[in-house]
């Protein structure tokens, strides 16, 4: 069932599916898009300030939005207008990666009343409960027709 932005409230919590990582995914994604040492190579990571291979920090978010996409039914998908990311932790080969968000915020639009804003809160965590991501996103939400329209669809106009 998808969800509309009236069918959400704050503090309503959604948990996704996992992924696990390994050394290959984490160097052909840094290969690719962030191709720095301490993601490419395990010696070269062993001498840098990670002690060891860690994933991208945008390879971490890019599973999480796909977790998302996955474990958050919103309706018309998960359009992001705006995110705050940090990473506590690196993610690192072997991690098992889970997202647990919650709604933190609702704003019905006042200019688009077919809209509204949702501030979602999500942890993305690995298989010992430790946070390698925080994200704060601000997401654009369909409001369910019949919330907004002042005319029936099933009334013919007249005029």
């Amino acid at each position: 069932m998808l969800l509309y932005l009236d069918d959400l409230h704050a503090g309503q919590r959604f948990t996704s599916a996992t992924h696990r990582l390994d050394a290959e995914q984490i160097v052909r994604f840094a290969t690719e898009f962030d191709p720095q040492p301490f993601h490419l190579s395990e010696e070269a990571a062993a001498k840098s300030l990670f002690a060891g291979l860690a994933a991208s920090g945008w390879h971490t978010a890019a599973i999480t939005m796909r977790l998302l996409v996955g474990g958050t039914p919103i309706a018309g998908g998960i359009v992001g207008l705006g995110v705050e990311v940090s990473w506590p932790r690196p993610t690192r080969p072997g991690d098992e990666l889970q997202v647990f968000s919650e709604v933190t915020e609702i704003t019905p639009s006042r200019s688009k009343p077919d809209r509204g804003l949702v501030v979602l809160r999500s942890e993305t965590r690995n298989q010992r409960g430790e946070v390698v991501q925080v994200a704060t996103s601000k997401i654009l939400v369909p409001r369910k027709q019949e919330s907004f329209s002042s005319t029936p669809r099933n009334e013919e106009k007249t005029g």
